[in-house]
């Protein structure tokens, strides 16, 4: 159980960092309700749980060709970012009766949208090694920690995508800042994935 409750701390608290993931998500929720924004926050927390897992069972080898590859992930991951938020940001915001929920495909391209561009930054892996060895408690149980980490990050974006979707109908008068400002930022994060993985060492 201590396991369990660790890695729940664990996913939480990743999950809450703030990076252009959220933005993403919070933006979906806003523009296309609370199902949208849940399908994206739950290929998150796959993801987490995806890289919980290799940190957690010790995957060595995964683990460095994940970090030998992290400058093409980068770029990849930071280009998707840039596009995704050039087209938030020029893109008219549809909420209200505008706004027609996603349906069944929709919804899965969201989330399998999300799985890749979480996977896409290789270093969380680290950040889940760091913290479980921190925790100490990898041996035992790691099934239940990576089970644990899946669900403190689904709990984060279920706290988060359920209050941005109480809140849409309220900002409709400020939507079209809103979607600029999130589109730049997310823009931003992606350029700066992009030159980070060209000039660094």
């Amino acid at each position: 159980m201590s396991s369990l409750l660790a890695g729940l701390a664990a996913g939480f608290a990743i999950a809450a960092s703030p990076g252009p993931i959220s933005f993403l998500t919070v933006r979906r929720t806003l523009e296309r309700g609370w199902s949208s924004g849940l399908a994206s926050g739950f290929g998150v927390a796959t993801a987490d749980a995806i890289y919980a897992a290799l940190a957690a069972f010790g995957v060595a080898a995964v683990t460095s060709v994940l970090n030998g590859q992290r400058r093409w992930f980068e770029l990849v991951g930071g280009l998707a970012l840039v596009l995704l938020g050039a087209r938030s940001a020029l893109r008219p915001p549809a909420l209200g009766s505008d706004a027609a929920p996603a349906g069944p495909a929709g919804l899965a391209t969201m989330y399998v949208s999300m799985v890749g561009l979480t996977l896409a930054n290789p270093p969380t892996i680290l950040s889940f090694a760091a913290v479980f060895a921190g925790l100490g408690v990898v041996a035992p149980y790691p099934l239940l920690l990576v089970v644990g980490v899946m669900l403190g990050s689904a709990l984060w974006w279920l706290l988060v995508t359920g209050v941005a979707a109480l809140v849409r109908r309220r900002i409709e008068p400020i939507a079209r800042r809103i979607a600029l400002g999130s589109g730049l930022l997310v823009a931003g994060f992606g350029a700066a994935a992009i030159l980070t993985a060209l000039f660094k060492n």
